[in-house]
């Protein structure tokens, strides 16, 4: 088997240690005999989705938003009609802002999105900064998600580190990616955080997000994988106990944070 993976503005749009999102990804896929071509895609390069399965943009600063985005917005029509055809799609931090509706800095400065999410982000003076750990549960549940392991079934919570400004305010077309349960999520209410449609994700988790949350890198191959075959694929099982106790000892910081700052 194989996927190929588009990286959208590797330069531009990569905080935080972004590219381990790639790394883990092709690790995962590698140890499963799956491979994985990862095409780079830069500011000015042509962007051909017709035999992508997975898309991926990394975070980056208000300048580099600035930077990209008219050349992101006459790429928007092929990348919505990707994913409208089950293109399986991460977003992180920046990159999630601008697959909303816009992006309108503290400034004042309003950068156009490409509207594959029915969601806006509005900057502020607040700085929304730490590490975040997300319950996924519910909202999987009410997507009548079937596709995951009874593996994956025992985790289906995400810790990340977010570091932002901007609030990001969703419509009623996307769903929540998860649940708030420490840090500050979308819009700094503590309610929810990231958001899913059809198959393309956002999220403000940083750290890499990837490495940290094995089952979540599991669902996106999965995806990518049924839209390619057109089938669901059972991935052969992995031992995941390293990953695992790395997951649970930022958990078990979070949470010790959680219950200081109380």
């Amino acid at each position: 088997m194989r996927l190929n993976l588009i990286h959208l503005y590797p330069d531009e749009m990569n905080l935080y240690g972004d590219y381990g999102n790639i790394l883990s990804i092709v690790k995962r896929c590698d140890w499963r005999g799956i491979d994985v071509k990862v095409i780079k895609v830069k500011k000015g390069d042509p962007l051909d989705l017709s035999d992508a399965d997975i898309l991926f943009m990394g975070g980056g600063q208000d300048r580099s938003q600035q930077i990209i985005t008219d050349d992101l917005v006459s790429k928007g029509p092929q990348i919505k009609e990707a994913v409208e055809g089950g293109l399986c799609v991460l977003t992180i931090c920046g990159a999630y802002q601008l697959f909303g509706h816009y992006f309108r800095t503290r400034e004042g400065e309003e950068l156009p999105g490409i509207s594959v999410f029915d969601a806006y982000t509005v900057g502020s003076d607040d700085r929304m900064i730490g590490n975040v750990l997300v319950d996924c549960a519910d909202t999987l549940r009410k997507s009548g998600e079937t596709r995951l392991t009874p593996a994956d079934r025992e985790h289906l919570e995400l810790i990340g580190f977010e570091n932002h400004g901007g609030k990001t305010y969703l419509g009623e077309s996307v769903n929540p990616l998860g649940k708030v349960v420490y840090g500050f999520g979308n819009d700094g209410t503590k309610a929810w955080e990231g958001c899913r449609y059809k198959n393309a994700f956002g999220t403000y988790l940083h750290g890499s997000l990837l490495p940290k949350n094995p089952w979540f890198t599991d669902y996106l191959i999965v995806l990518a994988l049924k839209h390619r075959y057109r089938k669901d694929i059972q991935l052969d099982a992995l031992d995941d106990a390293i990953e695992y106790a790395a997951f649970n000892t930022a958990k078990k910081r979070t949470l010790t944070a959680k219950t200081t700052h109380l």
